[in-house]
């Protein structure tokens, strides 16, 4: 990391150095066009780049503290326009989403995706929208998230076995790492009926796959936004991505040949065994009067997609959600006693009873307010637009910092405050939806390019915090605790998804006597 830092900031001396011989050698920059949002000011070839350091959401909403809920930036030569309200959000989400419904290629999701085949970044248009209905028809559908139950309980109850196992030899925990490793199980059964965490060193294997995904794709690289550096490679991403692709493609390429010789085998059997998705999109693929063509690159390319956004999401909310609680110990005795007068302490917490635990859907809610897994929605704009009387013009970038809109401006530096209770109404039962439908409260995007693994998310996050408080008292180990002496250290990292700056390490220490038995009933 200290390495890429310095390439980052060398490659940026050196542009700034160009860029202020090239302002000697040719005078005063143009003024800006008439009725553009306003703007910082910016220099030649550069623009505002400079100004996104060191964490890009946090440094849009010190912009916007000085120049208002509509700015516009230069990142290069790519024009970009940042949306910091509810107000201004709402007006490009919903009132011209049709003109904002794409998202711009960044170059490694580009490399990743093999030349852009995946599902995620694909423009607005008849393949996103075959993909889009696939996904919730064969993954992520409310029938199949039912049919699915079992399995999300018997992940989360390995989750609890081995943290039970390292309570009782007094061992610490990376937390958000094995968090990640039971959304990547489920995922991946779901997906290709087998789990990826058959031992040690594939579980972290698949593990490291999903966070350097998140990282490299989450990181502004040069090369995207000026124009004679997208085949430099400055930072040093280049052999990081070759690598990680590397070892993903041999990853898929040895499942998909084994899904490819057990369809053989069975192409006159009677196996009536439930296809899982991967099965479906080689049906696809084989199909050649399918509306849609897909490519072997296609189908690697979106199950990238999903491990990426259905993995990394839920375990870094959790991992958010749990730092919290020890930081205000009021708030967790809180859930503690809202889930045993619900649950009890006989048994485990299981899926149905999370409708009846309205302050755990707060802390969650109030969890994704202040550590959004998206803290930027990135899209494009496709044709001229006016917008708060602004003028837009077609492929600006829009940025809408959804981790400043549930923040005042004019308070950035008064400390954030964790209170779910805010999301409590008067009967005591959890409001505000967190689908997109309140514009202050974007975790999961909003429109027809929202989250589709919401549902599954939410599920995967309420349960496995729920079992998590229910069961366990947390020690946190010195390597988690702030500089200062004090509790958990709450530093955002740099990523797709806002990871935590240090893993969430502690000791589990058994809550309930007797340990209530894991298992899958119910």
């Amino acid at each position: 990391m200290a390495d890429e830092s310095f390439q980052f900031y060398a490659g940026l001396i050196s542009l700034l150095c160009i860029t202020f011989i090239l302002k000697n050698l040719f005078g005063k920059t143009r003024p800006d066009p008439d009725r553009l949002p306003p703007a910082p000011f910016a220099l030649p070839i550069i623009g505002h780049l400079h100004l996104l350091a060191p964490i890009p959401h946090q440094a849009l909403h010190k912009l916007a503290v000085r120049h208002g809920p509509l700015f516009r930036l230069s990142l290069g030569s790519v024009p970009c326009v940042v949306a910091s309200s509810p107000a201004t959000a709402r007006e490009f989400l919903k009132t011209y989403e049709s003109l904002f419904s794409d998202r711009p290629i960044p170059a490694a999701v580009d490399y990743l995706t093999y030349g852009s085949a995946d599902f995620s970044f694909a423009p607005y248009g008849p393949y996103w929208k075959f993909m889009k209905k696939l996904c919730m028809s064969e993954l992520l559908g409310g029938r199949i998230l039912d049919r699915m139950l079992p399995l999300r309980r018997e992940e989360i109850g390995r989750f609890l076995q081995g943290t039970k196992n390292r309570a009782e030899a007094g061992e610490a925990m990376d937390v958000g790492g094995e968090l990640i490793r039971v959304a990547n199980n489920v995922i991946s059964v779901m997906m290709m009926r087998e789990r990826c965490s058959g031992g040690a060193d594939e579980a972290d294997q698949v593990r490291k796959l999903v966070e350097e995904t998140a990282e490299l794709t989450g990181k502004f690289n040069l090369s995207d936004y000026i124009w004679f550096c997208k085949r430099l490679d400055l930072q040093g991403f280049g052999k990081r991505l070759k690598d990680l692709r590397s070892r993903f493609d041999s990853m898929m390429e040895r499942i998909i040949e084994e899904h490819v010789e057990a369809r053989k085998k069975n192409i006159d059997g009677d196996d009536e065994e439930v296809k899982d998705l991967l099965d479906v999109l080689l049906d696809i693929k084989e199909d050649e009067d399918s509306e849609i063509k897909l490519t072997r690159e296609n189908i690697k390319a979106f199950i990238l997609d999903i491990f990426a956004a259905g993995t990394d999401t839920s375990a870094i909310t959790t991992e958010w959600a749990l730092a919290e609680l020890i930081n205000h110990p009021e708030i967790l005795n809180r859930a503690r006693e809202e889930i045993d007068t619900v649950v009890g302490k006989s048994r485990l917490v299981k899926e149905s009873d999370i409708p009846n635990l309205p302050y755990l859907q707060a802390i969650v809610k109030e969890t994704l307010r202040l550590h959004p897994t998206g803290p930027l929605i990135v899209r494009e704009s496709s044709e001229n637009c006016e917008i708060q009387g602004y003028k837009i013009p077609a492929r600006t970038r829009l940025f809408v910092n959804v981790w400043a809109l549930g923040r005042d401006p004019s308070h950035w530096d008064e400390p954030l405050e964790f209170k779910p209770e805010r999301f409590i109404d008067g009967a005591g039962k959890s409001q505000m939806d967190v689908r997109g439908q309140h514009f202050e409260f974007l975790p999961f995007g909003s429109g027809r390019r929202g989250c589709p693994g919401t549902t599954l998310a939410l599920h995967m996050v309420h349960t496995s915090l729920a079992a998590m408080v229910q069961c366990f008292e947390w020690k946190v180990h010195e390597s988690t605790k702030r500089s200062d002496g004090g509790n958990v250290d709450m530093e955002e990292g740099v990523g797709l998804t806002l990871p935590r700056a240090h893993p969430l390490i502690c000791v589990p220490v058994p809550r309930l006597h007797p340990f209530p038995t894991i298992g899958l009933d119910g």
